[in-house]
């Protein structure tokens, strides 16, 4: 194996690790409208495009899923379709705050578009997480499961799209000429 592949591969690792430090450390002080658990997803495809991206995001998953709890596996889907988007942007645009902005915008809408079935179909909306009180209240006050589900998800991936793209694109621009000679 070459010494790029190589150092794409511990990138994407770090990726992952990043995805699940952060994931933790947003769920356990219990932030609501933050996941930050995609911002290692969101920077590998940036940096290395959709197919690492896709492998880190999938990949994040499913560790997440085996390590602390099965109900992450089936968002690997999300995470993957976050990776892939992503990466198709920055293949083709520069991942700038505005770039970065927009694509948190598009993640925002998409992302609950994916996740929301699943949440519903497997788990009737409550995954376990911050969202799951926006959920209730919204169930409560006369919503469908489908649209309570949606409309807490979109909520809070509006904070958290926005937020982590914009911090991988502070971190790119930050580390774009020795990020670009590596890989």
């Amino acid at each position: 194996m070459d010494d790029k592949k190589t150092l794409k591969l511990i990138l994407a690792a770090l990726g992952i690790v990043i995805n699940m430090v952060f994931g933790t450390a947003v769920s356990s002080f219990k932030i609501p409208l933050l996941f930050l658990d995609t911002i290692g997803t969101i920077f590998v495809s940036v940096v290395l495009g959709p197919v690492y991206g896709v492998m880190t995001g999938g990949l994040t998953n499913v560790i997440q899923g085996v390590l602390f709890n099965p109900k992450n596996i089936p968002f690997a889907i999300v995470n993957i379709v976050i990776a892939l988007i992503v990466g198709l942007i920055a293949k083709r645009y520069s991942f700038n705050y505005l770039t970065a902005l927009i694509t948190g915008l598009i993640l925002s809408v998409v992302a609950p578009l994916v996740g929301t079935p699943i949440a519903v179909f497997l788990f009737s909306g409550l995954t376990g997480g911050g969202v799951d009180l926006l959920y209730a209240w919204l169930l409560h006050s006369g919503e469908s499961i489908f649209q309570a589900a949606f409309i807490a998800r979109i909520t809070s991936n509006l904070v958290d799209k926005i937020a982590s793209c914009l911090v991988v694109a502070f971190l790119v621009q930050r580390f774009d000429y020795q990020i670009r000679k590596r890989f």
